[in-house]
């Protein structure tokens, strides 16, 4: 996918309150900028150049030009999202920028229907305990999603877990 502005590929099937959800990320460009969004209702997208209408949780990295991993709830530039500035002098790997080629392994978990977990290669980015969960209709799909780069989404697994 190239230049979707925040205008995400929804799957049409739905996914589960609860689920691990695993696939392969990778950017051609030093901009990174790779973007899913998980329990959205499936067809919103960004209706102005701010995404800020989203139904979803987005889980970006290497956003803003790679320059911050974001996990926020319905607006991406909201005040309470979770964010890891990037710093390529850092031995954490959790700060470090996205680089073109190289393939990410995300895995983005809820298991107790409030508790949303994201790790990046096997190092947990962000967990976000949401006191309201985006949970029922409107909130039951996932899309890939991104700004301007040429990303690629492989071997998807979605495994339900228990309510």
């Amino acid at each position: 996918m190239q230049r979707a502005h925040n205008h995400p590929i929804w799957f049409q099937r739905k996914i589960p309150k609860n689920a691990r959800i695993t696939f392969v990320a990778q950017s051609d460009s030093p901009e990174g900028d790779l973007k899913v969004e998980i329990w959205g209702d499936g067809r919103s997208n960004a209706t102005a150049v701010s995404y800020t209408n989203a139904t979803s949780y987005l889980f970006i990295l290497g956003g803003w030009k790679n320059q911050l991993h974001v996990l926020a709830r319905i607006d991406e530039h909201g005040p309470d999202r979770l964010e890891r500035r990037v710093n390529p002098a850092s031995a954490d790997p959790r700060d470090r920028p996205v680089t073109p080629g190289a393939q990410y392994r995300f895995e983005i978990e809820r298991a107790d229907g409030k508790t949303v977990r994201w790790s990046v290669n096997g190092s947990e980015m962000a967990r976000l305990n949401d006191a309201v969960p985006l949970i029922g209709p409107g909130h039951e799909y996932l899309g890939f999603n991104n700004w301007e780069v040429h990303a690629c989404f492989d071997d998807l697994t979605i495994v339900p877990l228990p309510d």
